[in-house]
């Protein structure tokens, strides 16, 4: 059974799901979040009644916020095709401060003229900020959509960079 804890961070407030063994999903909580088809609605927890790994992923994510964590070490089951599997995969070697392009991405998976598609899985990416998806932009460096808004990505940004 998943759980589900709400965690208010400088972005906003986060929606955190995991399992007894993996976290599932870390969402923008002012989006509209449907459960995925197939999962049972979560059991919403606080802090005090979390489980272990959600008291984990809350540590990791106030250390990151407060700019003293740069590498997560948490247990990911994102769920999603192969191929945005590879993708998130692909994320999550972009280093921390440093950004990647859509086609940067799509030569790293191997489906260099995949670009578009690359961007789709990044827009499903069910894993915010823990998988990076704020750390790709448009091919001229500019900002491209993100989940939590332009405004959250350029904040995550610019805390990476230490600003």
């Amino acid at each position: 059974m998943e759980r589900l804890l709400y965690l208010e961070t400088p972005v906003g407030r986060l929606g955190i799901t995991a399992s007894p063994d993996a976290v599932t999903r870390i969402f923008f909580a002012r989006e509209h979040q449907s459960v995925p088809s197939g999962r049972s609605v979560p059991e919403i927890c606080t802090v005090e009644t979390a489980t272990p790994l959600l008291r984990q992923t809350v540590r990791e994510l106030e250390e990151y916020f407060a700019g003293a964590r740069r590498d997560f070490t948490l247990p990911l089951s994102p769920a999603g095709t192969p191929f945005q599997q590879t993708v998130w995969t692909a994320l999550r070697t972009i280093p921390y401060g440093e950004t990647r392009t859509y086609k940067q991405i799509a030569v790293q998976i191997g489906c260099p003229t995949a670009c578009r598609a690359v961007g789709m899985a990044n827009n499903r990416n069910p894993i915010a900020v823990v998988v990076p998806c704020h750390r790709v932009v448009g091919s001229s460096g500019t900002l491209t959509g993100y989940a939590g808004g332009l405004d959250v990505k350029e904040h995550l940004l610019e805390l990476e960079k230490g600003k």
